[in-house]
């Protein structure tokens, strides 16, 4: 005849445990002060992207500076009919008057501050933010940003 002999410290801490684990998922499942990262419900927010005005320096061998501004991140993916805020902080430069190609939508972002655009992308496709200051190789750019709608 066997017999299992359970020490009473033993019985007490294995309640203990049972009631911690239920205790904590409950906690966890009634927790109202948790943040969703990704939700994919039907009623969205606006999806916000946030775009910095970057500057990279550096000098040739033969002593030259050369310069390149750049929208970071250079390229963001909306889908189609998403609304879209667009905040878009001037670090580098001035000021970068830009348009964003294909569209009516435009503006300027200053050093130091905030341009926050709300747009909306009817149509599929790529669509350039260009900065009309930086344009190209003469003026330290081209200065693009892509917007991929799907």
């Amino acid at each position: 005849m066997m017999f299992l002999v359970f020490k009473r410290r033993t019985v007490i801490m294995s309640i203990v445990a049972f009631f911690a684990i239920i205790f904590l998922s409950c906690w966890f499942y009634f927790s109202s002060d948790s943040v969703t990262a990704f939700n994919n419900t039907e009623d969205k927010e606006i999806q916000e992207y946030h775009i910095v005005t970057t500057e990279f320096k550096t000098t040739s061998a033969d002593g030259k500076e050369l310069e390149s501004y750049r929208w970071d991140p250079g390229t963001i993916f909306v889908e189609k009919g998403e609304k879209v805020r667009l905040r878009l902080l001037g670090f580098n430069g001035k000021e970068h008057p830009f348009i964003i190609e294909g569209t009516d939508y435009k503006g300027t972002v200053s050093k130091g501050e905030e341009t926050v655009l709300e747009v909306q992308f009817k149509k599929e496709g790529i669509y350039r933010l260009i900065c009309l200051t930086h344009h190209d190789s003469q003026e330290h750019g081209p200065m693009i940003g892509y917007i991929v709608v799907d």
